[in-house]
């Protein structure tokens, strides 16, 4: 079996706590990335957005483009809206030859928001929750007919957060709308994470490996703390550094066939956790759980010519 170990460049800049970030180009991001031994970067808000930019910046850095995240309003807004906003990412991530985008539900959401209590976050009814899987299904059906799969992330603050709304969004949505399947996030929401890998494996076309810290989670006061105070507290980390059992979880997937991508997304304070430092204590125990799982670690990064 196959896989590829990217990373995302939430480890340097973070989008939603500016300080949080590092002050590190993008160039310096990817080769530190690279020099730790990974082959593939997610899309962030430092990369151009044209492919005769993007595409010189990654062949000099010997990384590809394995991802990168889209924010939906689809729970709000209809489809063609999102239709219109979509189709430059799916023009530009086709002409890089990206593996999919990463389809994150932003409307009635409070993960950005970090005066909303984790409590406070939107739960759909089931009648909701029927029309909004319905609505991903045609969206991602749609996106694929383009030339660009989309992977539905689910997502601590979102409307798909728990184990039980990740359950009944897969049922109630098709085959359309694969899913990215990202262990710290699941794990935050008190879900099992081998348990839903086994329900949903078929689905699965994306994973985050995204460890958490068990401690500075169960700490948290959902009645006042927000998601964003738990990302600044230390909520989030890479393999090796957290409280997941990464063996584990790549055997589950190794035991059901899964080949693809396996993405490092872990946002931190890099003062605290310096990325290049991350990046190296990840990889190393991604290689070692995916060696003893049986996958072969692609090392190829930007396609030779």
């Amino acid at each position: 079996m196959k896989a590829k170990l990217g990373m995302s460049p939430i480890a340097w800049w973070n989008d939603d706590l500016p300080e949080l970030s590092d002050d590190v180009s993008l160039e310096e991001c990817l080769a530190q990335s690279r020099s730790a031994g990974f082959t593939g970067m997610e899309q962030g808000r430092r990369f151009p957005s044209t492919p005769e930019e993007m595409l010189p910046i990654l062949k000099k850095a010997d990384v590809t483009l394995c991802g990168g995240w889209f924010s939906g309003t689809l729970v709000n807004d209809d489809l063609a809206a999102n239709k219109d906003r979509i189709q430059p990412m799916i023009e530009l991530f086709k002409a890089v030859d990206a593996p999919c985008i990463v389809y994150g539900e932003v409307g009635r959401s409070i993960q950005g928001d970090r005066s909303k209590p984790l409590a406070t976050k939107a739960v759909l009814s089931d009648d909701e929750m029927k029309a909004y899987a319905r609505k991903l299904t045609a969206f991602g059906e749609w996106c694929a007919e383009q030339g660009m799969p989309l992977s539905y992330h689910h997502h601590m603050a979102a409307v798909v957060q728990f184990e039980h709304e990740l359950d009944a969004f897969m049922k109630q949505s098709g085959e359309g709308i694969p899913l990215l399947l990202d262990a710290g996030h699941l794990a935050f929401a008190g879900g099992d994470v081998l348990r839903a890998i086994d329900s949903h494996h078929k689905r699965i076309s994306h994973v985050h490996v995204k460890d958490v810290r068990l401690d500075v989670i169960r700490a948290l006061d959902w009645t006042r703390q927000s998601f964003l105070d738990a990302v600044a507290l230390g909520a989030f980390t890479v393999p090796g550094d957290g409280s997941l059992d990464f063996g584990a979880i790549v055997q589950k997937f190794a035991d059901h066939g899964y080949e693809g991508w396996f993405v490092v997304e872990a946002e931190q304070d890099p003062k605290k956790s310096p990325p290049l430092k991350m990046a190296q204590v990840g990889h190393a125990e991604l290689m070692r759980v995916m060696t003893a799982a049986g996958y072969t670690v692609e090392t190829q990064g930007f396609p030779a010519a």
